[in-house]
């Protein structure tokens, strides 16, 4: 992005501090591997962001359910993205980060995106003239890099937009949805690294996957764009990602079996994994199906949370406070 088409950063509202929320998400959504995601109403990471004289981007503190993570910004996902925010804005003050984790690493739920977009909304809200979500889009991607290796923003983008969202590497397109759809993710108590999903990628791939592939994700998004469960049905099946990817899931084909016995319109790996998701025409639905994928994982010794959510999830939001709610 070209520093000069952004906003000037002089603190003249007198603003000294913001706070905001970014709210976990699905990725990949089976068949939109890298690019497609949507954000659930659920955990979230929460950022505090602290104006100071110094010009330099500092961690103060992080909390909540990770805690041993680089206070470093250069070694740290949001510490990268403040840093890549400053030095764009050519800020003439500096930027102090508290986090507090609501979001697992490890959990298929997008916990790096979450700390990446939450820091970069709070210190958004410092500037005379906040700059759009999308506008802060790459600077978010340069802090996801760190944890995965790459940039992709099938989590960040539905985060800075909310809902269901088309993420390529320059735009954001969000995707709209019935809002009588809702999801069921459950995440078991048990840490797959997103490094460690990615590598098990690595090999051959046959063209008539990525034909298949590519016309399951084209049914799923006409479906959405329709409303025609009948077609998302069809084509939320991932044939390219998931086969390569289950056996790093325990127990994964009973949970996964488990939403499909409750009408689902398809169910998968949500992100590395290893929670897994299912979309359903109902809420009442979901909350049936995530009870019986939360019984296929305790099968496997694994206590787990479920968690029913609209796909239409919320957008991250600046708020009054990082305790509490939002």
């Amino acid at each position: 992005m070209n520093a000069s088409v952004l906003t000037p950063a002089r603190n003249e509202t007198g603003r000294e501090v913001a706070c905001a929320v970014a709210y976990a998400s699905v990725g990949n959504v089976a068949v939109g591997f890298d690019i497609l995601g949507h954000s659930l109403a659920g955990p979230g990471d929460r950022a505090e962001v602290r104006r100071i004289e110094s010009p330099e981007v500092r961690i103060a503190d992080i909390r909540g359910c990770v805690t041993a993570l680089p206070t470093d910004p250069q070694k740290n996902t949001a510490g990268v993205a403040l840093l890549a925010f400053h030095k764009a804005l050519g800020l003439d003050h500096g930027l102090e980060l508290t986090l507090h984790k609501g979001i697992a690493l490890g959990s298929g739920m997008g916990g790096s995106a979450a700390s990446c977009v939450a820091a970069l909304v709070a210190a958004n809200a410092l500037l005379p003239q906040p700059l759009s979500p999308e506008a802060l889009y790459p600077f978010a991607l340069q802090g996801e890099a760190l944890a995965s290796g790459s940039q992709h923003g099938d989590n960040l983008g539905p985060m800075l937009l909310g809902g269901l969202v088309l993420a390529t590497k320059t735009r954001l397109l969000r995707v709209p949805v019935p809002a009588a759809w809702h999801c069921a993710l459950v995440h078991p108590h048990y840490v797959l690294e997103t490094r460690k999903a990615r590598a098990a990628l690595a090999g051959n791939y046959a063209l008539g996957e990525f034909v298949s592939q590519s016309t399951n994700l084209a049914l799923l998004l006409a479906g959405c764009y329709r409303g025609e469960a009948a077609l998302v049905r069809e084509g939320l099946k991932d044939v390219l990602v998931e086969p390569r990817r289950a056996a790093l899931v325990p127990n994964f084909a009973k949970v996964k079996q488990a939403a499909l016995d409750h009408n689902a319109l398809g169910a998968s790996i949500s992100g590395g994994g290893p929670s897994v998701f299912g979309w359903y025409e109902s809420r009442a639905e979901a909350e049936s199906a995530a009870a019986a994928m939360h019984a296929a994982f305790a099968e496997a010794g694994l206590d787990s949370d479920a968690l029913v959510s609209p796909v239409n999830g919320p957008a991250a939001a600046v708020i009054s406070a990082i305790e509490g709610n939002p």
